[in-house]
């Protein structure tokens, strides 16, 4: 990979069990939502229906996971629910999942019918490596509300992903800025799936993997590299 992600020794000390795999891509075309990438997402929800098999996105166990670490680093998960739960939530409700644009809804589709949280930064926009860390409280997060461009900041010690401008996403997976969001202009891009134990690292391969046949499929030609990283946990005490 020639792009470097990192992860702090204090992120690993909250959560062990945390494991990423990232998916680098360039050559990529991306474009307004289409008829293809609309039925990959409805399949997607009938494939999460049957996962959950009638239990709320939150009762699966890869879900409680993510729900005990937000609440270790100070967040309310059934206020800011990780990607996968938010996007499982909506694609059960009436409202079903959204549309976005081509590339955003291949990786939504791979967050719903996996249940695992993904997200896609265009490495034009991205300035050096991207670093998951415990924020100071002092880092800039530019959003918009109403219109207008805000700057906020995260709450001391909450887990952001962040690269050398500032942070590109709250509270682990939760909003992401819209800086380094993929965009119908983007043409290379990191994907990111991130996971908990209990989920075996195995079945975030194997979502890894079809993630990457859909780029090569609605890109030909793009290069594209996977990077696996399994958990390691925290050294046992002497």
């Amino acid at each position: 990979m020639t792009f470097s992600l990192t992860v702090s020794e204090e992120v690993r000390a909250l959560a062990p069990g945390f494991a990423h795999l990232a998916v680098e891509a360039h050559g990529l075309v991306n474009g307004p939502s289409t008829d293809a990438g609309s039925a990959l997402l409805d399949d997607a929800a009938r494939r999460l229906a049957v996962r959950l098999d009638g239990r709320a996105p939150h009762e699966d166990p890869h879900m409680a996971a993510w729900r005990e670490v937000y609440t270790a680093f100070g967040s309310k998960p059934s206020r800011t629910r990780n990607s996968a739960e938010a996007l499982a939530k909506r694609a059960l409700s009436d409202a079903g999942l959204p549309r976005i644009n081509l590339l955003v809804d291949l990786y939504n589709a791979i967050s719903v019918a996996h249940l695992v949280p993904v997200g896609g930064e265009d490495l034009d926009r991205v300035r050096g490596g991207m670093r998951l860390v415990r924020a100071t409280g002092d880092e800039e997060f530019v959003t918009a509300a109403g219109g207008q461009e805000v700057v906020e900041h995260p709450d001391p010690g909450e887990v952001v992903w962040c690269d050398d401008a500032g942070v590109t996403c709250r509270r682990w997976n939760w909003r992401q800025g819209p800086r380094t969001r993929l965009t119908e202009e983007t043409v290379s891009g990191i994907f990111l799936l991130e996971s908990m134990a209990p989920m075996p690292y195995a079945d975030v391969e194997k979502a890894g993997a079809e993630l990457a046949e859909l780029l090569e499929k609605f890109s030909p030609g793009a290069r594209i590299e996977v990077t696996t990283a399994p958990p390691t946990r925290a050294p046992a005490p002497e």
